[in-house]
């Protein structure tokens, strides 16, 4: 339960009030909780657009939108502000692409980047709404965590120090690589080959740049690995 609650506490703004001190142990098992809170997030947009069904459809995406933004707080949106600005101002260099990655402001390009990401999920929820295709609403969420745990699974973490570090380093990898395979054929089965096919090919682009740019991934690239993730199912599950 415990680890559980560390990954609902750790990927949302939902309040947990139970108190206690986390073994590293712990820490590690919550990454696999990670698919799960995704299936939390999911559910919760599904039974929202449900709720929100006699509003016109445009606005029932805004606000499914903004829910899906909220119950996250953003985090994951800040990572790839991050990666968007270090890749375009880190001129190739890994510690001037670090040093903008920590940098707490956002240049233009990460603005536009962030505008076009929601501006294509508004557009696929409204498509999703209109098919009364909800339930994709609920796995992609789940899919997108999941590519936090393939990252990990699959490339070294760079910043020494801080929970990260001891969240990678205690991870149960035959665990993580189980509930993965299981999350990727739930995928397949219901959203199809195309959907998880764009899922691949984009995290092995994350891995490949991230490897090649900084000679690893930080948290940043977990949170931009997330909102593209989610970006490249919904856009596969609706073609």
């Amino acid at each position: 339960m415990n680890s559980f609650l560390l990954a609902l506490q750790l990927l949302t703004i939902i309040p947990v009030k139970h108190t206690f001190i986390a073994s590293d142990k712990e820490l590690g098992y919550s990454c696999l909780f990670y698919p799960v809170i995704g299936l939390v997030i999911g559910s919760v947009l599904a039974i929202s657009a449900i709720i929100l069904v006699s509003l016109p459809t445009d606005i029932q995406a805004v606000i499914i939108l903004m829910l899906w933004v909220l119950l996250t707080g953003g985090l994951h949106l800040d990572g790839l502000a991050d990666c968007a600005d270090a890749w375009v101002g880190g001129l190739a260099s890994k510690q001037r692409s670090l040093e903008i990655m920590k940098d707490p402001a956002s240049g233009p390009i990460a603005v536009v980047i962030l505008v076009l990401v929601l501006l294509l999920k508004w557009s696929i929820i409204s498509q999703l709404i209109k098919q009364q295709a909800l339930f994709i609403l609920v796995l992609v969420p789940m899919l997108g965590r999941l590519a936090i745990l393939l990252l990990m699974l699959s490339i070294n973490y760079i910043r020494a120090g801080g929970m990260a570090e001891t969240l990678v380093n205690n991870l149960p990898r035959s665990n993580a690589l189980t509930l993965s395979v299981i999350c990727l054929l739930l995928g397949i089965y219901y959203l199809g080959f195309l959907a998880i096919g764009l899922m691949v090919l984009v995290l092995f682009l994350i891995a490949y740049q991230t490897k090649k740019r900084l000679g690893g991934v930080t948290g940043d690239v977990y949170g931009a690995a997330v909102e593209l993730v989610e970006v490249s199912v919904l856009l596969g599950a609706i073609i």
